[in-house]
């Protein structure tokens, strides 16, 4: 389906983070300086698709759209041959929209069909497209914990209404802009337990597990309000993103659980859950560690791909996400280090170092990709 199963992210998220200030990654990194040398690295490793933000508050000027922005991806990508996933909400949104008005859906759409008919004229394709990264996180980041602008409180069901409104009528203008648009819906996985003193909460640790986690993707799958217009059709391709921090006891969510506890999941079990509810073929659309741990985190990935696939589960991706390390959201002047190349400073640049202990867990992940493809292709 993709051009290559495990593929890269490049972190994209805008907005005002908690401090107040304005955050916009792409820029930090300065992924929108080396887009094709970024593209060029990746290539050399074997790496043809990639998650790649367009930021709704560049091109969304009170209505009109400039995509002065996008332009070097766009160029990039055709150049080095890059398969592109656009991302169209990652967070942030044009000053003068207000997420919770009536307007907001419709303005939202307009953007998403003047980005997919600027897409559509500029690439050959595939063509995909995610409307809205994360939902389920960004409703809690930006409506109840005061993360995010618009930094409400109490009002995070309220914003996971409005962005599946958002959502379903942005599918609706990508498909008229871009016929050929293909959907990839992104949310996270998560698991909480009850404490170990605690059984009385199993009961609200299961509300939990089979109700929040899942109430973005219902809502777009058709399964809850379903007079929003929803339906299995416009849910697309399920993209799940999952990292170490998903599962944790309840009320403690700043303190993921570990593998070694005998209430944790094995990542499998989680996906095919959502393969089991949703159906279609499935992506882990982000997952990574940091430091140390990047290397061992990617071979335990793969060895979950690897299990799900000789089940049965069709599994299409993962992708590495952040393929590049990155300031914090909310401590800009601390740098954390993730994904396949760290970022040092080499005034006035920041150059792009490789973990080798991370880029050879990927070869491995791929030779037995490959390999595993071939035996298929063979039987």
């Amino acid at each position: 389906m993709l051009r290559s199963f495990f593929f890269a992210g490049f972190e994209g998220s805008t907005g005002y983070n908690v401090r107040g200030e304005w955050i916009d990654q792409i820029a930090a990194t300065q992924h929108d300086r080396f887009a094709e040398e970024d593209y060029e690295r990746l290539a050399q490793i074997g790496v043809h698709t990639v998650r790649e933000a367009v930021r709704w508050p560049l091109v969304d000027r009170r209505g009109r759209h400039d995509f002065a922005s996008v332009r070097p991806f766009v160029w990039a990508a055709r150049r080095k041959r890059i398969e592109v996933i656009w991302d169209l909400f990652h967070f942030g949104f044009p000053e003068d929209v207000d997420l919770f008005s009536d307007e907001m859906p419709e303005r939202f759409a307009d953007y998403a069909y003047a980005v997919a008919r600027y897409v559509a004229a500029e690439t050959d394709g595939p063509h995909w497209f995610t409307p809205v990264n994360e939902p389920s996180y960004f409703a809690w980041a930006a409506g109840d914990a005061a993360l995010f602008a618009p930094h409400a409180r109490g009002r995070g069901d309220e914003l996971k209404l409005q962005l599946a409104r958002a959502g379903l009528r942005a599918v609706d203008a990508l498909r008229a802009g871009c016929p050929d648009a293909g959907i990839v819906t992104v949310d996270a996985i998560c698991r909480v337990v009850p404490p170990e003193d605690r059984p009385d909460l199993a009961d609200e640790a299961e509300a939990f597990n089979r109700g929040a986690v899942f109430q973005s993707l219902d809502y777009l799958a058709g399964v809850l309000c379903p007079e929003l217009g929803g339906s299995r059709d416009k849910l697309g391709v399920v993209g799940v993103n999952y990292y170490w921090t998903n599962q944790w006891e309840l009320g403690r969510a700043g303190e993921p659980l570990s593998p070694a506890d005998p209430r944790h999941q094995p990542l499998r079990s989680m996906v095919r859950d959502v393969w089991q509810r949703y159906g279609g073929p499935l992506i882990i659309t982000e997952t990574g560690h940091v430091g140390e741990r990047r290397a061992g985190w990617l071979r335990h990935v793969s060895d979950e791909a690897e299990a799900l696939l000789a089940e049965g589960v069709p599994l299409r991706g993962v992708c590495l996400y952040p393929i590049l390390g990155m300031p914090e959201w909310h401590a800009r002047e601390v740098w954390t280090r993730m994904g396949l190349w760290d970022l040092v400073p080499q005034s006035p640049t920041l150059g792009r170092v490789a973990h080798l202990p991370m880029l050879a867990a990927l070869r491995d992940a791929q030779a037995r990709r490959a390999a595993a493809d071939r035996a298929a292709q063979v039987g």
